[in-house]
C-alpha cells in the first residue's frame, strides 16, 4: 500500500458540528467547516473556554466578520464542481438566500487562527435549517498518531 494516512499528519476532524460543539484550534493553523442542506444556516460564535459564553461576532469591537470566501456546490455527493463566492463579510450565511449562494447545497469555508481575537480560543459553527456540518482542522503544527491527537471539544 502506497501513501500516508492524513489523520494526525495533515488534518484532524470533528465529524458532526450541527449542534455546534465548541472546538479549540489546538495544534492547527486553520479550521474549515463543511455544511450541507438546501436551506442550511451556518453561524459562528466564539468563547474563551469550552464551557464559556459563546459570543456572536457583533460582540467584538470592531465586529468580527470572518467569512468572506465560501466554496459551494449544487451537489453534496461530489457530482458537481466547486465554485467560489466572495460574499460581504459575515459571521452567518444561508444556503439558498445569501447572495452568491442561492443554488448551494454544500459549502466549505475556512477560518484562520489569526482571524480569531485573543483570548477567544474556541469557535463554534452551529448549523440550522435543513443543514448538517462537520469541521476539519488542517495545517497541523504538530504531527501525532491519531490516538494522540488533542481532544478538540473539551
Amino acid at each position: 500500500m502506497a501513501g500516508m494516512e492524513g489523520l494526525g499528519r495533515i488534518f484532524n476532524v470533528v465529524p458532526i458540528t450541527t449542534a455546534g460543539p465548541g472546538i479549540r484550534l489546538r495544534d492547527a493553523s486553520a479550521i474549515s467547516f463543511v455544511t450541507t442542506g438546501a436551506t442550511a444556516v451556518a453561524t459562528l460564535t466564539f468563547a474563551t473556554s469550552f464551557a464559556g459564553t459563546y459570543q456572536v461576532s457583533s460582540f467584538f469591537s470592531p465586529a468580527l466578520v470572518p467569512i468572506s470566501r465560501v466554496y459551494w456546490s449544487t451537489s453534496a455527493t461530489g457530482t458537481a464542481a466547486w465554485n467560489r463566492a466572495v460574499i460581504t463579510p459575515v459571521a452567518t450565511f444561508t444556503h439558498g438566500t445569501t447572495a452568491g449562494l442561492t443554488t448551494a447545497v454544500a459549502t466549505v469555508f475556512t477560518i484562520f487562527g489569526s482571524q480569531i481575537p485573543d483570548p477567544y480560543n474556541y469557535i463554534k459553527c452551529t448549523v440550522t435549517g435543513s443543514g448538517v456540518g462537520s469541521a476539519i482542522l488542517h495545517d497541523l503544527t504538530v504531527n501525532r498518531a491519531p490516538a494522540n491527537l488533542a481532544i478538540l471539544s473539551a
